[in-house]
């Protein structure tokens, strides 16, 4: 990390024979080093810390002194598990969360290198530079769902160079943790190259067993956030894992895995928090990184550790912490002048040294970015006209006889395999007086497959809707009428990515998401939490009956989630690690549309 502030140059702020250009007079510090509180003044120069303690000696006439009496510094909060693509994008969630405290992310950069390959990313990632507040990457070693050609986008050439770069401080999740316990050589080898670089491996490991959980800690995988229970979380603790307890729109699990440090009396130096990518309305109504401290004090958690879990624990598990998530000489001004201990929301928030943020309001500037200029995939690869064939949205099934495998939701991302006896009309299922039950068809933007399923449980009344928000960004089309299923598809290939809600032959909603399909590029977080907003109620009026439709899409095109999902290679039961109905060629649908 690089410092605009020279060392002989704090020196002497430090003796007082140098103005600070920053003086923060009256508070008292957080010392989460020594788990202080202590009544000391805090002068900065340029973007770090020169000094702390009782001298006044360091502000000259051009300083300026922020009166800090009756209130508490601390170190800007570190979100060490970012999602930036939630519909927001890295410019408007950062304008959102810098407010509320959080000077640090450290974010995934799935779906920007799934579209701008290392080239464009490596592009992006300069751009956003001047970002307020520190804005670090994790990389992607696979992507969340296998698909033809994954092995040669994720080559060993980019993915070293982008583990190289400066910004980017580790591997990100491998949610297909199965790959990393049967030993896949690709990541093995680039395991030891990142330890090499003395960087982290981020880990996912939802359902994995004890004994499993072995295997891939010895794989090299640094840390997990999915124990979804207080146990769940001692089995990673115990295995040498920086454990990081969630709170998030989809799993919001703080109440119970709280209890390894209420309940458990834990060392907690090695235990961090995340959010973990949560929906827009989440942030706007929980909070963000301040939620996660707000939230675990309530729940028991001393505020001294609460604190030290979001700022000292998760820099030092980085390998930052010579640099952030402290406050000392030397150390980035990353601070935040705190009000009281119960809300944890900042009144105001210095970022590199400058105020960035007063009252919940952003006084920082956001860099302006051309999304479109790090693109290297097109939206679509085939014209419209091919989505307006009706066979493309209906599930084959010649002759009746053999059930057919619906895809079953038992929660918002976890599905289950339920056989469904079902009428055969020309060869295609017909769902006609089986309420609850709609075609789903995963269509490939560069125009060479279709994968499809039955889903139950997912709506009611939904005549058509299509996305590319969805792990593999293609076009997922769901819908009981073929008719609107294509007017919605259609209405997504026209803005180029987002997604679309047909009622009969009239499109009720648009969401355009040109930014790899999955982001608003506004820089606005308004925005996309309006987005979201009307996406929710619009899927709950036609019966969704869960709270995350995001992560709903997200993950019902993964393969390694339980239950049936719809992949590139077809309808796949991920526990029997087998597929139920191979995807088809989309030129065949297509030739078949052109004969008649």
């Amino acid at each position: 990390m690089d410092l605009i502030a020279q060392r002989s140059e704090l020196i002497e702020v430090a003796k007082g024979v140098r103005p600070a250009d920053l003086y923060i007079k009256g508070g008292t510090v957080i010392n989460v080093y020594s788990g202080e509180f202590l009544k000391q003044n805090i002068a900065v120069y340029k973007d770090c810390i020169a000094y702390i303690g009782t001298s006044e000696a360091a502000i000259g006439e051009q300083t300026k002194v922020i009166n800090a009496e009756g209130k508490y510094l601390s170190p800007g909060f570190i979100e060490a598990h970012a999602h930036p693509w939630v519909f927001y994008n890295p410019v408007s969630v950062t304008g959102k969360v810098l407010p509320l405290g959080t000077t640090s992310t450290v974010n995934d950069n799935l779906f920007f290198y799934l579209h701008m390959g290392a080239k464009g990313f490596k592009e992006m990632v300069s751009d956003l530079k001047p970002l307020p507040g520190n804005f670090f990457w994790l990389t992607r070693l696979v992507s969340q769902a296998d698909y033809p050609g994954e092995r040669e986008w994720y080559n060993h050439k980019d993915i070293r160079e982008l583990l190289e770069l400066d910004d980017v401080v580790g591997s990100a999740e491998v949610t297909r943790w199965p790959l990393l316990y049967n030993g896949d050589p690709f990541l093995l080898d680039t395991m030891d190259f990142i330890k090499k670089l003395g960087k982290v491996s981020d880990g996912h490991t939802a359902g994995c067993s004890y004994e499993k959980l072995n295997a891939v800690v010895a794989s090299g995988v640094t840390a997990c956030h999915e124990a979804i229970t207080a146990k769940e979380a001692f089995d990673r603790l115990r295995l040498g894992m920086w454990t990081t307890l969630r709170n998030s729109s989809l799993r919001p699990d703080l109440q119970e895995i709280v209890k390894l440090i209420t309940e458990g009396n834990v060392s907690t130096s090695r235990v961090i928090m995340t959010t973990d990518g949560p929906h827009p309305s989440f942030i706007e109504k929980e909070g963000y990184v301040d939620g996660l401290v707000r939230q675990a004090v309530e729940l028991g958690v001393p505020v001294m550790t609460a604190i030290q879990m979001v700022t000292i624990n998760a820099a030092t598990y980085l390998r930052l912490d010579d640099y952030i998530g402290g406050l000392a000489p030397g150390r980035k001004a990353d601070i935040l002048v705190l009000p009281d201990l119960v809300d944890f929301r900042p009144d105001i928030v210095i970022a590199s040294g400058k105020i960035a943020a007063e009252n919940g309001k952003l006084t920082a500037s956001l860099p302006e970015i051309d999304w479109n200029r790090y693109m290297v995939r097109k939206p679509f690869a085939f014209p419209k006209s091919v989505l307006e064939n009706m066979n493309l949205y209906r599930y084959p099934h010649p002759s009746e006889g053999e059930p057919v495998p619906v895809v079953y939701f038992k929660s918002n991302v976890i599905t289950q395999r339920k056989d469904t006896d079902l009428p055969s009309v020309n060869g295609y299922a017909n769902l006609a007086g089986h309420d609850g039950l709609l075609q789903a068809a995963l269509i490939d933007r560069n125009g060479e497959w279709v994968a499809k399923g039955i889903l139950e449980r997912f709506a009611v009344n939904l005549d058509g809707m299509a996305s590319t928000y969805n792990t593999t960004t293609e076009l997922l089309v769901v819908g009981r009428n073929p008719e609107a299923m294509a007017k919605a598809a259609s209405r997504v290939h026209d803005m180029g990515g987002g997604i679309a809600i047909v009622d009969g032959d009239k499109v009720v909603l648009e969401i355009p998401l040109p930014v790899t399909g999955m982001m608003t590029p506004d820089p606005s977080f308004d925005s996309a939490l309006d987005y979201h907003e009307q996406l929710l109620s619009a899927l709950q009026e036609r019966g969704f009956p869960f709270h995350d439709i995001l992560y709903t899409l997200l993950f019902l095109t993964c393969d390694f989630l339980p239950g049936l999902r719809l992949v590139p290679y077809g309808l796949y039961e991920v526990r029997a690690n087998e597929i139920l109905l191979n995807s088809t060629p989309l030129t065949t649908l297509s030739y078949q549309m052109e004969k008649r």
